[in-house]
């Protein structure tokens, strides 16, 4: 018997071949490079934004500023339009995170019913529009001429405000919640409305809070539809402020504070650097500390159809 024990532990072992530490090594190297292609660009942009002007005109690798200065993030903390493209971002993030989440919830919710009448066909149509759409041209002529929302937020928000992907996701973790829990509530006397929000909804946070946050950076970093429906400059979002920043003369971009527009401590590159900083630093701090959602919204609700 002991022999046959003896023989039966190393049947159990998970042997690892010769090459296993090599491959490994390659793939921490490999690794490491991505990651130090990914991190420099913006090192580099933040190295810039400190430095002296002089410096900041170089060319080559920058480390670290030679010189430190904060004359870029003074000029540009006084530059009125880029508090408003704070402001007005938020504001498109707020409602375009209320209304998205609204009609994803809507969406989904009935979708997941199995006595739903012609609930295939429903799902269908959906699933049509990921691969079909009217264009660009036919969105912006209803956008434009036939709704009149020009020059408003809602011209921002509503061509993209309900995702097709984040209704099947939502629909699929709704279709794993058991159903004797609605009937149960059903039994006490509540109705559908009751339902979705006392009982669907609370046992929902993990998908609300990952599609929320899906949300929320797509609606930050958005700025095509800013630039085809909105001509009020007062009401540009921070990425077509920083657009417009580093695409054209910063210093005219500045022109409403005499003090920056006649400075010679400034240079336009440093200028650049410091409006790209202040308009990432917001959505760096908060990523990290949410990546973890992003992972689990890819897993949940996979694995019903």
């Amino acid at each position: 018997m002991s022999m046959q024990r003896a023989e039966a532990k190393p049947r159990n072992r998970i042997y690892e071949s010769r090459g296993e530490p090599f491959f490994q090594a390659a793939l921490v190297i490999v690794f490491i490079l991505l990651s130090v292609t990914f991190l420099y660009p913006y090192w580099h942009v933040a190295v810039t934004s400190f430095t002296s002007p002089d410096f900041a005109s170089a060319s080559g690798f920058k480390l670290w500023p030679r010189a430190w200065s904060w004359d870029a993030y003074i000029h540009m903390f006084d530059a009125s339009f880029l508090w408003s493209g704070y402001l007005n971002t938020i504001k498109v993030v707020l409602l375009g995170w209320s209304c998205s989440l609204t009609g994803v919830i809507l969406g989904a919710y009935p979708l997941s019913k199995r006595d739903l009448p012609l609930r295939g066909v429903f799902t269908t149509i959906i699933l049509v529009t990921m691969f079909v759409s009217g264009g660009m041209i036919p969105t912006y002529l209803l956008v434009n001429n036939t709704l009149h929302m020009r020059n408003s937020y809602f011209a921002i928000i509503l061509p993209h405000c309900i995702s097709v992907t984040h209704v099947i996701i939502a629909r699929n973790y709704f279709m794993t919640l058991p159903d004797e829990l609605e009937e149960a509530a059903v039994i006490d006397g509540a109705n559908s409305w009751q339902v979705l929000t006392r009982v669907m909804l609370p046992l929902s946070t993990p998908i609300l809070a990952t599609i929320s946050l899906w949300v929320i950076v797509s609606n930050w970093n958005a700025y095509f539809n800013c630039l085809l429906y909105i001509t009020d400059s007062k009401k540009y979002v921070l990425q077509v402020v920083l657009r417009r920043i580093i695409l054209t003369d910063s210093k005219e971009m500045t022109a409403a504070s005499e003090a920056v527009a006649n400075s010679t401590d400034t240079d336009i590159v440093t200028l650049r650097a410091a409006s790209i900083m202040l308009a990432t630093i917001p959505i760096i701090c908060v990523y990290p500390f949410l990546q973890k959602y992003f992972v689990k919204g890819m897993l949940i609700g996979s694995l019903k159809g």
